[in-house]
């Protein structure tokens, strides 16, 4: 894997993982397509390297808009796909409105898979292509006040594996790469404080883009950030029990924030 031979569609490029990963791959030396809504800020953020970079806006919810753009990154000759476009939502899911619960799997999951599949055939066209799914912690280990972010970064990592081993004839790669809490703008004032009080491990974005590009470099196919978070994965899988009980002596501080968001 060499970056500065890569072609990359980036989605989410304006968020906060999105504009860390545009950096470190920007000074790797890539080619970047950036993907988001605001207009003003992806244009800015080509403009740091216009020979090396374009844009362009999209509403990955609007199949209109989505094949736009893979007819777009066809004539970019892109090779490799990175799907960071997410939103999140912490609360109690009793309370979280139902069109709140829509948005997020309409972008976190259904979005993005079908922008995927559309650009299947331009990967295919490619000598090797790669496919980057972002997901979460909360993909493998269900967290109180993030059920429908939970269930739909667990979608993720299912379809992730499943594509994987479907393209495993293919010279496309398929690699799952899940993040801890990172200190983004994305995160309620709510959720910082929660983490800080529970002492939980926060990772700045340039940290989080500086390990998916090792990653992919390594061939991780499956890979989650962060210790104990690597320990924690397994364990809920083999004695979720274990896991349970740890999380109920923090529910109540978990609730109080919660209820806040």
């Amino acid at each position: 894997m060499h970056w500065s031979e890569r072609r990359i569609l980036l989605t989410g490029a304006t968020g906060g993982i999105g504009r860390a990963l545009a950096e470190t791959l920007r000074d790797a030396g890539a080619y970047l397509l950036l993907v988001g809504r605001n207009t003003g800020v992806l244009e800015a953020m080509a403009a740091q390297a216009p020979e090396r970079s374009d844009w362009f806006a999209a509403d990955l919810g609007r199949a209109e808009e989505r094949q736009a753009l893979v007819g777009f990154a066809r004539e970019q000759g892109i090779d490799t796909l990175i799907n960071a476009a997410g939103v999140n939502h912490f609360g109690l899911f009793t309370h979280q409105p139902p069109e709140s619960v829509e948005t997020l799997i309409a972008l976190n999951v259904t979005a993005t898979l079908l922008l995927t599949q559309a650009l299947l055939p331009v990967l295919h066209a490619a000598d090797e292509a790669w496919i980057v799914n972002l997901g979460s912690t909360f993909g493998a280990i269900g967290y109180p006040g993030y059920a429908s972010y939970c269930a739909s970064k667990a979608a993720l990592r299912g379809f992730s594996q499943a594509l994987r081993r479907e393209l495993a004839d293919t010279a496309i790669h398929v690699h799952y790469i899940a993040p801890r809490a990172t200190r983004t703008a994305m995160n309620d004032p709510a959720v910082d404080a929660m983490n800080a009080e529970l002492g939980n491990a926060v990772d700045a974005p340039e940290a989080v883009a500086r390990a998916v590009l090792e990653s992919v470099e390594r061939g991780a196919t499956d890979r989650h950030l962060g210790w104990p978070e690597r320990l924690f994965v397994p364990l809920n899988a083999l004695l979720p029990g274990v896991v349970d009980r740890a999380l109920r002596r923090q529910l109540a501080t978990i609730q109080r924030f919660a209820g806040r968001a």
